[in-house]
């Protein structure tokens, strides 16, 4: 694999952080940017080059890519995976709350690429890799803001993947299925927040016990979707999507087999 330089949002912790350690592995020069600058402190000292990135930060944003640019005088993957999981009832959920999902998992994604765009395309070369999720596909009750910037975030994806494709630039979605990482504790905590109480409280404490028993049965680590980046990364004519991760390729079959009618009533019965 031709030795890259690579930008990796959200590298503080998760698959963010296994990208950074084993991107590393293979002779990348590798930038990790995350808001918690100490939680890098391990993968600084392996050789991660550090920055300190807020997704929703455009300073930030324009400093962290000046800063690759001065040093390294090319960008060759940028790899959108900074994002989070808001939880809880559509009618429960503050708009604010709705709105910061959708500025951390897709404007900050859109802006960062459009920083990175410029370079790329008088590179004449480039991979962007959004990292979505199979939640991308399908919709599961007391998540739709999650999901919705994850729906967005595909579509947004086809578009600019036609658009720089004349640049030689490759534009690739990762979609992963149940891995180990914080994101679920964080989410169920949230969806506690949010509809642990009211109307909606048996359905959220019916998902948090489906949750639980999810990571009980041993998730996966993030090695399969590491994998999946190291394709996209050697490959000269990417696939425009990959998925892995426990029940990604049967729910995304279901979801593509299934009328909607059949699907919902499938999502339902997993929270009995």
């Amino acid at each position: 694999m031709d030795k890259k330089v690579i930008l990796i949002t959200g590298a503080s912790a998760g698959i963010g952080k296994a990208f950074a350690e084993e991107l590393l592995k293979d002779g990348h020069t590798v930038y990790g940017a995350a808001r918690r600058v100490d939680k890098m402190d391990t993968i600084a000292k392996q050789g991660v080059k550090v920055l300190a990135m807020d997704v929703t930060d455009e300073a930030a944003m324009a400093q962290g890519i000046d800063t690759i640019i001065k040093a390294e005088g090319r960008i060759d993957v940028l790899i959108n995976n900074a994002g989070f999981g808001l939880m809880g009832a559509i009618e429960d959920t503050p708009l604010s709350d709705a709105r910061y999902q959708l500025e951390v998992n897709l404007f900050g994604v859109a802006r960062l690429t459009q920083l990175v765009l410029p370079h790329m395309r008088k590179q004449r070369s480039g991979t962007i890799i959004n990292i979505s999720s199979i939640g991308g596909k399908f919709a599961m009750p007391l998540g739709g803001w999650y999901h919705a910037s994850k729906f967005a975030l595909e579509a947004m994806s086809d578009a600019l993947r036609n658009e720089v494709k004349q640049f030689g630039i490759n534009v690739v979605v990762i979609e992963p299925g149940g891995i180990q990482s914080e994101w679920g504790g964080i989410a169920v905590d949230n969806l506690l927040k949010v509809s642990g109480k009211g109307p909606y409280a048996p359905m959220a404490n019916k998902f948090v016990k489906a949750f639980t028993q999810s990571i009980d049965a041993k998730l996966p680590g993030p090695t399969e979707i590491v994998k999946l980046v190291r394709k996209a990364i050697a490959a000269k004519k990417p696939k425009t999507r990959y998925h892995a991760g426990h029940m990604a390729g049967l729910a995304l079959f279901m979801r593509w087999l299934l009328p909607d009618n059949a699907f919902d009533k499938m999502m339902s019965s997993q929270l009995k």
